[in-house]
């Protein structure tokens, strides 16, 4: 049946179909359901750019819904606060994700970006994997995308290197609970385990530096003060834990997107080889056309009216990002990946003034966009030095995988080998 054929009927995010090609799908709610109540997550879809940065913005939606929704898993982050709680931990985190705060952390992301390429850190246990650069061939994301952010984080931290395949086993259990959708007991048990393991290691860590001078990010959280307030021992805790999927899955799924779509776009890729300026282009068109967040969601606090509809006081509503991000009304032909578009404003596209919603707007804009940025930047350089004449292996091709979150679980490329130094 074909999408005219079936536009009397709303589409089901849960169905094979969505699962399998959710852009056409998210194209027929925009038109047809830009508000939909669907039964089987007992939620409101909102998928139209305006509606969604709107309701960013607007104090008539909360992030209360993060009470039941991550807090069981990393315990309370400053996803779910809300005023003056909310305002005043985003003062003690973002000198750290920040300008100067940020530039400290430059020689950690770029060391940790080219041992992998280069071979000198193991992706799993204690041989050296061969060289990529040198190899000629590489699964983008299992050699190095799914491992980068993760340790740039532990490094970050001020945490031992031999702990980063602990943190990745960690990572994956947290991002498996976090899309277990069918509810799989042992799922849920394996994230249960994680959330122990992390906390009993964690907070023997975070007490001893609380006395301590380390320029670490850890030892300069548990010192930091915002109008006498610190983060406690549990805040710090589950900042770290929350750490683990935000700036460990968005960039890993957001890095391999951005290599798939300039490799599908040849002239795109050539341009930003030549022309290194474009690589922000490149970055947030990514984050526009595929970002890796499709959905987040939001609580009302009191009733809302959009097209007609009436979403009562604490409804939970999904925000579809992606859906948002490939609006004909913001966007011009928005199924097109297009680094030189003139309707989004590269230089804002990492600010909380940015024209599309990955980040999220208002006052819960995410805390590490800069640092997502700084990743990004440094791994598409380094790919472009390190792998010239870029290409798919023959027969294969790249898929999505992925409900709240989506990305590429195997991204496989060969290259002319960089010869021995």
């Amino acid at each position: 049946m074909t999408i005219a054929e079936d536009v009397a009927l709303p589409p089901d995010i849960l169905s094979a179909e969505y699962l399998s090609d959710p852009y056409p799908l998210q194209r027929v709610l925009r038109d047809h359901y830009p508000v939909l109540y669907h039964e089987p997550t007992q939620s409101y879809l909102l998928s139209r750019f305006e509606d969604v940065a709107g309701a960013f913005r607007s104090p008539q939606f909360s992030s209360r819904n993060y009470e039941w929704q991550l807090e069981p898993l990393h315990g309370r982050t400053i996803l779910q606060m809300e005023g003056t709680e909310h305002s005043r931990h985003r003062a003690l985190l973002n000198p750290f994700f920040r300008g100067k705060g940020l530039e400290k952390f430059m020689p950690v992301i770029r060391e940790n970006a080219m041992g992998l390429i280069q071979g000198v850190v193991a992706s799993a246990g204690a041989e050296l994997m061969d060289p990529i650069a040198r190899s000629g061939r590489a699964d983008i994301v299992q050699d190095f995308s799914t491992w980068f952010p993760i340790n740039v984080m532990v490094d970050m931290l001020g945490l031992p290197k031999s702990d980063h395949d602990r943190f990745h086993r960690w990572y994956e259990s947290i991002m498996a609970s976090l899309n277990n959708l069918a509810g799989d007991p042992d799922v849920t048990s394996a994230a249960e385990v994680t959330r122990h393991e992390l906390r009993e290691y964690m907070m023997p860590i975070i007490h001893e530096r609380r006395s301590g001078d380390g320029e670490d990010l850890l030892s300069r959280l548990c010192r930091a003060e915002v109008d006498g307030h610190q983060m406690s021992d549990e805040e710090i805790k589950a900042f770290v834990s929350l750490l683990l999927v935000a700036g460990g899955e968005t960039t890993d799924k957001a890095v391999t997107s951005m290599v798939r779509n300039l490799m599908d776009n040849p002239d795109q890729l050539e341009a930003v080889r030549r022309d290194r300026s474009l690589v922000d282009n490149a970055i947030a068109e990514t984050l526009r056309h595929s970002g890796p967040v499709h959905m987040i969601m939001r609580q009302t606090e009191e009733d809302v009216t959009l097209h007609g509809v009436t979403i009562p006081a604490g409804s939970t509503c999904i925000m579809m990002l992606a859906a948002a991000n490939r609006d004909e009304r913001q966007f011009a032909d928005p199924d097109r990946f297009d680094i030189f578009r003139e309707d989004l404003d590269v230089a804002k596209a990492f600010s909380g003034a940015a024209n599309h919603v990955q980040f999220i707007l208002g006052r819960h804009f995410c805390v590490g966009s800069l640092l997502a940025q700084t990743e990004m930047r440094i791994a598409l350089n380094l790919v472009l030095d390190q792998m010239e004449n870029l290409r798919y292996p023959d027969g294969f091709v790249p898929h999505e995988e992925g409900l709240y979150s989506r990305g590429i679980p195997e991204l496989l490329v060969e290259f002319d080998p960089v010869p021995p130094a």
